[in-house]
């Protein structure tokens, strides 16, 4: 007998790891789909006249290579103690939250907490960051996050301008804030009209602005009292932001007791490591009276349909999808994952931890200056936190070298000057080191000396809420986290088919490299030789981008998808000016699109013109074409979304590019479904200018429940030279904090090209729409499958439609609430059509689990059809009830369907069940009694009783 070795490759990561059917599930499903091979169903889905004609041929790295090669580049960046400041800080990450937190599946995987009923502990977690952020500002109202203190600065200006009294039309910006916040609130007032007054505070003229923002500790390190600025900005009906410092509130006077309206920063460091950039939780706190009018997400408490206290995201008719171009701001996402750390680090330490760590590093700071005064330098300013610049006249440069040489990073100022910020992990022998840089010897002694007037000295209390005064012991706190992320619904223990979200495998591997020392600890603007092995990752993900989209370069600054749209349409909008078109401001935008589309159009200063849909729910490309003629010379742009919002690969695609270049404006392709594209299709090559790639979409970063995302932008040749700049790195238009926005989780999106490979990426794309085919053909029949393309496929997604439910009572949140019990996260519910539930279950999901998905809507439906049979009325059925809490189980059951029906329908498992741990959430409740901090414990008793 012949021995014919196994061809089975165990290191395959894209087809044994990343790409769930086996090639046998898959020959089941194309059968069920029919058709004879995925060739065929591709051929049938994408139209041929756009598939690229090279494919994407780098080989794969196996999981062990990949580790290795990550291991080798990280050795290229030299790991230094950073002192530079400017907004980010060395901080220790409390081992028990890096591993159960941030490490740990069950956290960052999760989605946005729209469903509230599966995100309790997430919710929880980030209504305690809210009510840090609160306490800590002396606010009234937080939200659960923005992306970093330069984009919450800008939110902060429009917001300001909102709410302000007065009718002038500048915003004042205090010299002393950082570079980099300075650079995005320029960035976002030119488009909007909004005049920038950059100036010392001395020359503030409350009467020539709607509001001003106030750096608190100075980024030099300058802490001074606002109070009597703020009064007569007050005055004037203007409006006053602080950008502050989380840490130093510990000890200095909070903003809300110098009368701030709004207070914005970075909880970096609580617990965050600075990563290169990111990503790090900024917030927003505000006086009650504006917290409607805040940007982002909010984090609210209501009750659940026994009475009991639930979370909830509040104020949701907030969003964009809803408010579209009418909107005021096109955050879409937060740092939910990082806000989460951060609160962590919070309960971790309590008020006494946070203010000793504050207190030893100002007392350190304190040292250092004496020291460096004693020895004749000159140190400014008198009074500082934790920040301090010093004089060193023509020898700046050799200063510079010298703390390199002790493996130190200064903050050079100016030609004369140099920085230094202490941290908390700063201790005497970092001091000794600095002291070494200016050729000092010794230390002199601990003196509890404030080196800030006694006034500004913090007097109030804060995080008082029992959840902030846990027994600290690591068992304990542990069991907190774990009691949390157990009451969520997260990728590590179901499927999650949303819709256009494409919640993928985020593999352990491509996650390792991140909390590596040699990646996380690089402030953004240290020397960038000291940065080689990010410059290689950076660049080389670049390259690979490039090459699958078909652009010529990529931004990889903007920190969001929604921040990546804005950055491309200024990009366009830069474009047009250099060539003279200055009157260039009409954006063509499909009705369908992403909410975020017409918001960041708007915010780019653009005219929103929107395009009709077809019935078949394509572009309507004859009222595209009237609106592009109509426009003419005033049209900048379009954006669409290919494939559709609608999940079909459109076949008008080209002539949209053409008629959009032959009047004279550039094509914006919307990234968010690049996962029925890659290896397939490149929006370069079929008539894009731009498109802004979701890399926590079909690149593999994890949602975080909520967050992480990076959004970069790729363009053609032409549009290059106007991609964003920054402080550090030269240019305008800067659009984030940090010149790479969130560094550190590119990593993981380099990891994830590396170990596919190019034929690997190309068939988890092709996987991806055979799964969308197998679930719309196994379901045809049941539910109507709202929009198919030409050869009756749909792409990487497909739309059920519920609205025929609805005669009998029946409504797609129902169905949404009931898939809970079956272990599910819903579908996108109604979007992009109202009533309807988007699917979308990639590439990662096994035929069981997605046949475990497929049972359970087909159960939902023959509980929908007891219910048009007249056997039960919709309000006393299981879809009504749905979900149902073990207290439900095991209460007082007087219901038309049995407990087993209720608790264990078809496809929920049995011994791994999931429960909820709260019933259906009333949200008209939330927002008409809307409570953004930790409820007292009393209320938990109360709702117990």
């Amino acid at each position: 007998m012949t021995f014919t070795p196994t061809d089975y490759n165990p290191y395959d990561f894209a087809n044994r790891r990343h790409i769930g059917p086996s090639p046998a599930e898959m020959a089941e499903m194309l059968t069920a789909v029919g058709v004879r091979s995925l060739d065929e169903l591709i051929d049938q889905t994408v139209p041929p006249s756009i598939r690229q004609t090279k494919p994407l041929t780098w080989a794969p790295l196996a999981e062990h290579e990949l580790l290795a090669k990550m291991s080798e580049v990280s050795q290229k960046n030299r790991v230094m103690t950073q002192l530079i400041g400017q907004g980010y800080y060395g901080t220790v990450t409390p081992p028990a939250i890096q591993r159960n937190i941030l490490e740990n599946p069950a956290w960052y995987t999760a989605y946005t907490p729209y469903q509230p009923e599966i995100a309790q502990g997430r919710l929880e977690a980030l209504l305690n960051f809210q009510t840090m952020v609160c306490d800590l500002t002396g606010l009234d109202v937080a939200n659960a996050s923005l992306l970093d203190e330069a984009t919450a600065a800008a939110e902060a200006m429009t917001m300001a301008e909102r709410v302000a009294k007065s009718k002038a039309r500048a915003f004042f910006v205090d010299r002393f804030c950082h570079p980099q916040t300075i650079a995005v609130i320029k960035t976002r007032a030119l488009p909007l009209g909004i005049e920038i007054i950059e100036d010392v505070v001395e020359s503030l003229d409350p009467s020539k602005v709607f509001g001003a923002i106030f750096q608190y500790p100075g980024s030099y390190g300058h802490v001074r009292d606002f109070t009597a600025e703020i009064a007569a900005l007050h005055a004037a009906g203007a409006v006053a932001v602080m950008a502050t410092d989380l840490l130093a509130l510990c000890m200095l006077k909070e903003p809300g007791a110098m009368g701030a309206d709004i207070a914005i920063g970075s909880s970096q460091r609580f617990g965050v490591p600075m990563g290169y950039g990111g990503p790090h939780a900024a917030f927003m706190a505000v006086k009650d009276a504006h917290k409607r009018q805040m940007p982002g997400r909010i984090v609210g408490v209501s009750i659940d349909a026994q009475g009991g206290k639930a979370y909830r995201l509040s104020l949701q008719t907030r969003e964009q999808h809803i408010r579209r171009e009418k909107a005021t701001s096109n955050v879409c996402t937060a740092q939910a994952l990082l806000a989460v750390m951060a609160s962590m680090y919070a309960v971790f330490h309590g008020p006494k931890g946070l203010r000793a760590i504050a207190e030893r590093v100002h007392f350190l700071t304190q040292r250092l200056a004496r020291a460096l005064k004693a020895a004749g330098a000159k140190v400014s300013p008198k009074a500082f936190f934790d920040t301090i610049t010093v004089e060193v006249g023509v020898g700046q440069a050799g200063i510079l070298a010298a703390a390199r040489a002790e493996g130190l990073n200064f903050r050079k100022i100016g030609l004369d000057r140099v920085g230094i910020s202490l941290d908390e992990t700063t201790d005497l022998k970092v001091l000794i080191r600095i002291l070494k840089a200016f050729g000092i010897d010794g230390v002199p002694p601990h003196r509890s000396s404030l080196g800030f007037p006694e006034e500004m000295l913090r007097t109030t209390d804060y995080l008082t809420h029992p959840v902030f005064h846990m027994n600290r012991a690591e068992s304990e706190m542990m069991r907190y986290m774990r009691r949390l992320s157990d009451r969520d619904l997260a990728l590590d223990r179901a499927m999650i088919p949303l819709g256009s979200c494409t919640m993928k495998l985020n593999a352990a591997a491509e996650m390792m490299p991140i909390t590596w020392p040699e990646f996380g600890s690089l402030h953004p603007f240290a020397p960038r030789d000291q940065a080689a092995g990010y410059t290689e990752a950076i660049t080389d993900l670049s390259a690979k981008l490039c090459e699958i989209t078909g652009y010529d370069a990529m931004s990889m600054q903007p920190n969001s998808g929604a921040q990546g749209e804005y950055a491309g349409l200024l990009t366009i909008l830069a474009y047009h000016r250099a060539r003279g078109d200055h009157d260039r401001k009409v954006c063509l935008i499909p009705v369908s699109a992403h909410g975020t589309n017409p918001a960041s159009a708007q915010m780019a200063g653009m005219e929103v013109v929107v395009v009709k849909s077809a019935p078949n729910g394509d572009v309507d490309v004859e009222d595209f074409r009237a609106k592009a003629v109509e426009a003419g010379a005033r049209l900048a742009a379009c954006m669409i979304t290919y494939p559709s919002t609608h999940g079909v690969f459109e076949e008008t695609v080209s002539d949209i590019c053409k008629i959009t270049h032959d009047h004279g404006g550039q094509v914006y392709i919307d990234g968010a479904n690049m996962n029925a594209l890659v290896g397939l299709v490149k929006p370069g090559e079929i008539g894009g200018d731009v498109s802004h790639l979701n890399l926590h979409k079909t690149f593999a970063i994890p949602h975080g429940g909520g967050g992480p995302g990076m959004g970069p932008i790729g363009v053609k040749a032409h549009l290059a030279p106007h991609l964003p700049g920054h402080p550090e790195t030269g240019g305008d238009g800067t659009v984030s904090a940090a010149p790479y926005g969130s560094a550190s989780i590119l990593l993981i999106s380099w990891a994830y090209c590396l170990m596919m490979g190019g034929p690997g990426l190309t068939q988890a794309t092709r996987v991806a729409i055979l799964n969308a085919n197998y679930i719309a053909a196994r379901l045809s029949g049941h539910y109507p499958i709202l929009f198919m393309g030409n050869k009756g496929r749909v792409a990487h997604e497909c739309i059920l439609d519920t609205r025929p439910f609805a005669e009998v009572g029946v409504t797609v949140d129902d169905i949404a609430k009931r898939l809970i019990d079956n272990g599910f996260h819903a579908p996108t519910m109604s979007w992009p059509v109202a009533g309807t539930l988007m699917v979308e279950p990639t590439e990662s999901e096994t035929k069981a689990e997605i046949d475990r998905f497929i049972t359970a809507l087909l159960s939902i439906r023959e509980e929908i059809a007891a219910v048009e049979r007249g056997e039960i009325s919709s309000e006393e059925s299981p879809l009504r009830h749905a979900p149902h809490t073990v207290a439900a189980l095991v209460g007082e059951w007087n219901r038309k369907y049995s407990r087993e029906a209720g608790c264990f329908p078809p496809g929920a498992f049995r011994v791994d069940k999931y429960w909820p741990p709260v019933g259906r959430v009333d949200n008209v409740y939330g927002d008409r009694n809307l409570i953004c901090t930790c409820p007292p414990v009393e209320s938990y008793m109360e709702a117990a009783e």
